[in-house]
């Protein structure tokens, strides 16, 4: 029982590293499609070998996950805590990747992880919750939206006498680059998040032990799911960040997607803190857009998307403390 509630929990944890993937593809390509620097294939190939590269970059996220958010559960109770977080993690997911709704998949996993937890018995550190969730999440949207708004200032000053058809192109040509450091930040922050409640199943069914490295194969599963699922593509997300936000051009595309990059590597070098790729890349676009005028972004829908950013982690948490009920009813 104890192997196959944990072939069953990686497994569970594989499909939300693949929903991840389909979730905030958008986030790496959207602003590249939008502006047509790249084909929606091609960008979804890139973003795809990319995440799978970023995912080997480091392991600060995936050891704040597995070690610093709740305390490692043990035993049947432990494994049916994971599978629940993961349940209520993957359900968000797709709720709000069918209403086109760009909200966290990192925040969903949090949330989910706390809401199992706290039905399980297991001890929450409230701490690391805050520290490394709580405030990154208010913390990086704002931060993106300033970034972003200051590297457009100065793309916009650099390139005041530039002839603009020629500017364009260039940016155009740029913005692959751009494109592909956000899928290797993202590759970097979300197949990390996976690897972590992985490794805690491990711990869990004595497979590791507490403090071991991450086992290769669980980098390379974790990897090569977000990249399935980011090759599946988004497309409802990907309209709403790409078009429904603001109409971008490639000199808006780039300076988003380089201060999105920019700040998803900061944070899992500096601080190891996971952050949302989604929050960091919308507010970058947003920021990036009032350039041009405040009224050139579509307020309406940025304040639903932050709705969404707020409703994420309890709704998740719910999901999951009820999904822990079911587990518990049905088979403890």
């Amino acid at each position: 029982m104890d192997t196959f509630a944990l072939i069953v929990t990686i497994g569970v944890a594989l499909g939300f590293t693949y929903t991840n993937g389909f979730h905030d593809s958008a986030n790496a390509i959207a602003t590249s499609v939008s502006t047509r620097a790249l084909t929606p294939r091609a960008a979804l190939a890139m973003a795809a070998v990319m995440n799978l590269a970023g995912a080997f970059l480091g392991s600060g996220v995936a050891k704040t996950v597995s070690e610093g958010l709740i305390e490692t559960p043990e035993g049947s109770s432990g494994m049916a805590i994971l599978f629940a977080a993961l349940v209520g993690a993957i359900t968000w997911n797709l709720i709000t990747w069918y209403f086109g709704l760009p909200s966290s998949s990192s925040h969903a996993l949090f949330g989910g992880m706390v809401g199992a937890a706290l039905a399980g018995g297991t001890k929450v550190y409230w701490d690391g919750v805050m520290e490394k969730v709580v405030i990154p999440m208010f913390v990086s949207p704002l931060v993106g939206l300033v970034a972003g708004y200051l590297v457009m200032t100065a793309i916009l000053w650099i390139f005041r006498r530039a002839n603009p058809h020629k500017a364009k192109r260039g940016f155009r040509i740029a913005q692959t680059v751009s494109a592909a450091g956000m899928a290797l930040g993202h590759g970097l922050q979300d197949a990390q998040k996976t690897m972590g409640i992985v490794v805690m199943a491990l711990v869990i069914a004595d497979v590791e032990d507490y403090g071991d490295p991450i086992p290769v194969w669980v980098k390379i599963a974790c990897a090569v799911m977000l990249s399935l699922g980011t090759y599946a593509g988004g497309w409802r997300i990907m309209r709403t960040l790409g078009r429904k936000i603001i109409e971008l051009d490639p000199p808006q595309g780039f300076a988003a997607e380089t201060t999105g990059a920019s700040i998803m590597f900061t944070t899992a070098y500096l601080f190891k803190a996971p952050v949302s790729t989604t929050h960091v890349i919308t507010s970058a676009i947003m920021g990036v857009g009032a350039t041009k005028r405040v009224k050139a972004v579509r307020w309406g829908i940025a304040k639903n998307i932050v709705l969404g950013w707020f409703i994420t982690m309890p709704a998740a948490a719910v999901v999951a403390a009820a999904g822990y009920g079911i587990v518990w009813l049905a088979f403890l």
